[in-house]
């Protein structure tokens, strides 16, 4: 072998530290594994441990809606913006969410009966309390999962696989589509997995951060016309229905540069890609918390020069009284004053 040695990849920093701050106290702490990748998927930047095993959860949505295009299910049934950035969303069951997705399985031949992602209020607040307000019980459209599963329906349909089960790791849909997109996409082997099951009720596998990130940059960097990069232009296009109207991925979104994409998901994920830069983030909060994977993703994007507002959010108490912040470091804070941030 001949030509220059590989250049060793970047040592890891100590993981990202979100501080919670009252007064001029540490209240609480949270540490973030994180990660970016370039276009080869090689790591340029890690805090923590970049090759921990993490349950992608929501954040693996668009990976995963790549056979509705790919297989032509989504040209079949004329799908547009709205319902590929559904299909890639942890929507909040707002209205227009909800009537999006009725309209969508409406298109296919289904009604809501054939979601099998489960019931629960719309995560809006405004809009759960409305419901309430006029009697309405919610459906399985108002799971902020319900436009993936309408995705999964749509390629069954298209492909003439049954309806039945479609949840199943063995189900072909599974199996043979959504399995091997998220395999394919991460560059990992899941063959060897049991997996866990998602909170609506999907398989969800085991992925090394470092390969979920390099799964996002290749949404960025795949071929203009193909799948990825139209669920991605349909998330830019869509960010209120790919969350909602008080979320953080509708917000990064609208704002961020460079063609910014991101998505969370439970249990303090989450990932982005600068298709510009051609670089991704994948980041998972060792507690869980979502407060902080937001405000370490908002600290990430900026440091790429990608996220123009403030990071982190200023804490208010009942009465709209500042008392405290979330606010990020790239290494250990005092327990008294001194929290760095970036903007």
């Amino acid at each position: 072998m001949t030509g220059q040695p590989l250049e060793a990849p970047p040592r890891a920093a100590p993981p990202l530290d979100v501080c919670v701050t009252r007064g001029d106290r540490v209240e609480s702490r949270h540490e973030v594994d994180a990660v970016v990748v370039d276009a080869s998927g090689a790591v340029v930047r890690c805090w923590g441990d970049p090759g921990r095993p993490v349950l992608p959860r929501s954040a693996a949505k668009p990976l995963q809606a790549l056979p509705l295009v790919a297989t032509g299910a989504a040209d079949a049934f004329g799908l547009g913006d709205v319902d590929l950035a559904l299909a890639c969303a942890s929507h909040d069951g707002e209205p227009a969410h909800v009537a999006a997705v009725e309209a969508w399985l409406d298109r296919i031949g289904l009604d809501v009966g054939a979601l099998a992602c489960g019931t629960h209020a719309p995560l809006h607040e405004a809009s759960a309390a409305s419901m309430v307000a006029e009697g309405l019980e919610p459906t399985a459209a108002h799971n902020n999962c319900s436009g993936k599963h309408a995705g999964f329906l749509t390629v069954c349909r298209h492909l003439g696989l049954p309806v039945e089960g479609y949840l199943a790791p063995d189900h072909p849909l599974q199996a043979d589509h959504v399995t091997p997109a998220l395999a394919g996409a991460c560059g990992i082997d899941l063959g060897g997995q049991v997996p866990s099951i998602d909170g609506c009720g999907i398989p969800v596998w085991a992925v090394p951060l470092d390969r979920l990130a390099a799964g996002w940059v290749g949404l960025g960097t795949a071929e203009p016309t193909g799948a990825a990069a139209r669920l991605l232009a349909a998330m830019r296009a869509e960010p209120f229905h790919v969350a909602g109207s008080e979320r953080a991925c509708t917000r990064l979104i609208a704002s961020c540069t460079g063609g910014t994409v991101v998505k969370t998901g439970a249990e303090g994920v989450f990932c982005a890609v600068v298709p510009d830069d051609g670089l991704a983030v994948a980041l998972k909060v060792r507690d869980g918390a979502r407060r902080a994977a937001e405000a370490a993703v908002e600290w990430v994007l900026a440091d790429l020069g990608r996220y123009p507002g403030e990071v982190g959010e200023v804490l208010v108490n009942r009465a709209g009284t500042p008392v405290g912040e979330v606010r990020v470091t790239d290494h250990p804070a005092s327990d008294r004053g001194g929290i760095g941030r970036r903007s």
